[in-house]
C-alpha cells in the first residue's frame, strides 16, 4: 500500500493533477479510496466509486492529489467499480 494511505482521511477532497474535482473520500477499503455517492460519475448519486491508492501523488492539508487529470481519474473510477460491486 502507498505511503500516502496513512494520511488519507474521510471527507478529504480528491483532485486530479490538473486540480479538477474527482470526489470526496468516504473511506479507505484495502488499497482503494472509496469516494462518496454524491460524486457518482453516472450522476445518479446512488453508487460509490473507487480510485486506487497507487494513483495518489500527494496528500496536503485536506486534499488528495492524484497523478492523473480529473477526467481520466473519473473514467478509471467508473470502469473499475472498486471490488466489482457498487453499493
Amino acid at each position: 500500500m502507498s505511503a500516502h494511505a496513512s494520511q488519507i482521511r474521510e471527507h478529504m477532497d480528491v483532485v486530479g493533477s490538473d486540480g479538477g474535482h474527482v470526489g470526496t473520500v468516504d473511506k479507505l477499503e484495502g488499497d482503494q479510496i472509496k469516494l462518496t455517492k454524491r460524486d457518482d460519475p453516472d450522476g445518479s448519486g446512488q453508487h460509490h466509486h473507487y480510485v486506487p491508492v497507487s494513483a495518489v501523488d500527494a496528500v496536503n492539508d485536506n486534499q488528495v492529489r492524484l497523478n492523473m487529470p480529473a477526467d481520466r481519474a473519473r473514467g478509471m473510477a467508473t470502469a473499475m467499480g472498486g471490488s466489482g460491486t457498487k453499493s
